[in-house]
């Protein structure tokens, strides 16, 4: 069962006219169900873990390209907030191609500004994993 997230003054009114008890759940700032959504959502994994297309994708982004897409190097604006919130500008996606996809697909690199911060997505930005190169 759902619980309500605030009752109308209304509710509580009528509560405490028939003598039941009423109950009020604090509602969560918006901020804190981002983080908590954000903590959620992104693990870890292996560099050795990653699929061979990311490999190829995370060298072009360290030897500054060519890329394949127009849209690698673009601001990744994390709308679904997903990732540490951060300034506009922070983090960079470029696309990780998949193999017999006719179109850009939905595995994406995602970088911060902090050195080997690097997610990967194979979901199209619904989850992250951020990438130990140490293994």
């Amino acid at each position: 069962m759902k619980t309500p997230r605030f009752l109308s003054a209304a509710a509580i009114a009528a509560a405490l006219l028939v003598g039941g008890p009423a109950t009020v759940a604090a509602q969560a700032a918006p901020t804190a169900a981002v983080s908590v959504r954000a903590a959620a959502s992104v693990g870890d994994i292996c560099y050795s873990d990653l699929p061979s297309q990311a490999h190829d994708t995370l060298d072009l982004i360290e030897a500054g390209g060519p890329f394949p897409y127009s849209q690698d190097g673009t601001v990744f604006q994390n709308r679904e907030g997903v990732l540490p919130s951060q300034s506009t500008g922070y983090y960079h996606e470029y696309t990780v191609i998949t193999p017999g996809s006719s179109d850009r697909g939905a595995r994406r690199i995602v970088t911060g500004e902090a050195s080997q911060e690097d997610y990967y997505t194979a979901d199209h930005y619904a989850t992250f994993d951020l990438v130990d190169h140490s293994c």
